[in-house]
C-alpha cells in the first residue's frame, strides 16, 4: 500500500505517526470489498454471485464505507509499524485515532500513537564518589542468632499448670459483644492461636489474658487510641468476650554442643556453629554493603542522565506489581479489594503510591541495560556453567540436574543477564572513588539505621 507517513517524537518516548492513504488505494480497497460481497451475498431477485455492484452499493453503501475504513486502517497500521524506525513496546497498545470519516474520491488520514523503547543519554558513570560503610560481627550479633536458633528448635508442650503467662502459646475463642453481652455479627473467631507478648492478634489482648486459665471465659472492655493500627478499631471502645481453649509453653533447649548437632550433622560442637554463624553474618554484611554501593552509584548515574520512561512501561510494571500483590493474599481480586476497602484504600490509591518506586526501578533497569551495551559486556556459555556449578554445590545438587532445570525452563538467558549485571556492578564499584568510611553496628546495617 502506497502510504505517506509523517513521524513525530513526543514526550516520554511516545511516537505519533500521521498516516495519509491516497485516494487510489481507497478505491482499490473499496472495489475489492464490493467485489467480494457481490460474489457471496444473497439479494432477493438475483442469483448468488450475480448481484450488480450498483445494487449492492445502493443497499449497503454506508456499511461498505465503514468496513473499507476498518480494512484500510488495519492494513495501514500493520504496514506502518513494520516499517517504522521506532517500534512500539510489545506490551503497549497503539492508539489509533481517525477523526474524519472515509469518503470516496478523497484521501483518508488518521494517526497512530504508541510508546517506544526510550533513548537514554547516560551521564558520567566512572569516578563516582562514595562513602563506604564498615561493620564488624561481634559476639552480641552471634548470640542473637543463637537465640533465634534456640527458639526455632524449642518444643511446644502442654502446660502442666495451664495459666496464661508471657511467651505461652494460647488458643482462644473471641467475639465482640454489646452491652447485653450478645455477640455482634461477623466478629466471632474460634480456635485462634498466637504467642502471648508478640501482639500478633487483631485486638491486642496479650496483657488482658495473662493469669487466665484454660476454659476461663471473661468479657474485657478495651479502648483504642485514635491512631490505632487497625482503622476499624481506632478511637473505639469495645466489649470483647474471650475464652481460653488451650495453653501451651515452649521448652527451650540449652545453647550447647547438643543444640549444634541437632541443627545440622556438619556441626560437632557449639564452636563449629558459632564459626559458621559468624561467616554467614559477615557474608550477609558484605552483600548489604555491596548493594548499598550499587544503589548509590545508580542513583548518581540517573541524576546525571536523560531518561524518559514511557507510560506503557510504568503501567505494565504497576500491573505486574498488582498481580503479585493479589497473589500474596491467595484470594481473588474482589476479596483483596474488599480488604483494602476496610482500610479506606482502593486499587487506584495503591498504584499511585507505588508509582514513584516503579519509575525509579525502571530507570535503574534502563541504565543497567544501556551500560551493559556501552561496555560491551558479554557472558559466555562457560561462565554460565560455572555459575550453575557453584549454585549446585551450595544446594547439594548435581551440576547436570541443575543445568537441566535451567535449560528445560528456558532460564539460561535470565542467568546470563544476571551474570552480565554482576560484571557491570563490579566494574562500577571498581571505578568508584571512596571518599570516606562510616562505621555502623551490624544490626543497624541490617535494619538500615545509619
Amino acid at each position: 500500500m502506497d502510504l505517506k507517513i509523517k513521524t513525530e517524537m513526543l514526550e516520554d518516548s511516545a511516537v505519533k505517526l500521521q498516516i495519509n492513504v491516497p485516494v487510489n488505494e481507497i478505491e482499490k480497497e473499496y472495489n475489492s470489498l464490493v467485489g467480494e460481497y457481490c460474489r457471496k451475498v444473497q439479494v432477493k431477485g438475483f442469483r448468488k454471485g450475480k448481484v450488480p455492484p450498483a445494487v449492492l452499493i445502493r443497499k449497503f453503501g454506508s456499511s461498505l464505507l465503514e468496513e473499507t475504513a476498518e480494512r484500510i486502517i488495519e492494513h495501514s497500521v500493520t504496514q506502518a509499524l513494520e516499517n517504522a524506525e521506532k517500534k512500539p513496546l510489545s506490551y503497549g497498545t497503539p492508539d489509533v485515532n481517525a477523526e474524519e470519516k472515509l469518503e470516496l474520491g478523497k484521501d483518508f488520514s488518521f494517526t497512530i500513537q504508541y510508546d517506544t523503547f526510550p533513548e537514554i543519554e547516560i551521564g558520567e558513570y566512572k569516578n563516582i564518589e562514595l562513602e563506604e560503610l564498615e561493620t564488624k560481627v561481634l559476639k552480641a550479633d552471634i548470640d542473637r542468632e543463637l537465640k533465634v536458633l534456640q527458639d526455632q528448635n524449642a518444643l511446644v508442650i502442654e502446660k502442666k499448670k495451664p495459666v496464661v503467662a508471657k511467651d505461652d502459646i494460647v488458643t482462644i475463642d473471641y467475639s465482640e459483644v454489646d452491652e447485653k453481652e450478645e455477640e455482634l455479627p461477623n466478629t466471632k473467631r474460634e480456635s485462634f492461636v498466637f504467642q502471648v507478648g508478640t501482639g500478633y492478634n487483631l485486638y491486642k489482648v496479650d496483657d488482658d489474658i495473662i493469669g487466665m486459665e484454660k476454659d476461663d471465659e471473661k468479657i474485657i472492655k478495651k479502648t483504642y487510641p485514635d491512631d490505632f493500627e487497625t482503622k476499624e478499631l481506632a478511637g473505639k471502645t469495645i466489649n470483647l468476650k474471650i475464652k481460653i481453649r488451650n495453653v501451651k509453653e515452649k521448652q527451650v533447649p540449652e545453647i550447647n554442643d547438643e543444640l549444634a548437632q541437632d541443627i545440622s550433622d556438619k556441626y560437632k560442637t557449639l564452636e563449629d556453629l558459632k564459626k559458621d554463624i559468624k561467616e554467614k553474618l559477615k557474608s550477609s554484611a558484605e552483600t548489604v554493603i555491596r548493594n548499598k554501593k550499587i544503589a548509590a552509584i545508580l542513583e548518581e548515574i540517573i541524576a546525571h542522565s536523560k531518561i524518559s520512561v514511557p507510560k506503557a512501561m510504568i503501567d505494565f510494571e504497576l500491573s505486574s506489581r498488582w498481580d503479585n500483590f493479589v497473589a500474596q493474599f491467595q484470594a481473588d481480586e474482589a476479596a483483596v479489594l474488599k480488604v483494602l476497602g476496610r482500610d479506606g484504600k482502593t486499587k487506584e490509591n495503591l498504584l499511585e503510591e507505588w508509582k514513584p518506586a516503579a519509575e525509579k526501578g525502571l530507570k535503574e533497569a534502563l541504565v543497567v541495560h544501556e551500560l551493559i551495551k556501552k561496555e560491551k559486556i558479554e557472558v559466555s556459555d562457560e561462565e554460565a556453567d560455572e555459575a550453575i556449578k557453584k549454585e549446585a554445590e551450595t544446594n547439594n545438587m548435581s551440576f547436570e540436574d541443575l543445568k537441566g532445570r535451567f535449560t528445560g525452563n528456558k532460564l539460561m538467558d535470565n542467568l546470563k543477564d544476571d551474570i552480565a549485571k554482576k560484571k557491570l556492578f563490579d566494574l562500577l564499584i571498581k571505578n568508584a572513588v571512596i571518599t570516606g568510611k562510616k562505621k555502623v553496628k551490624f544490626l543497624d546495617l541490617q535494619q538500615g539505621n545509619y
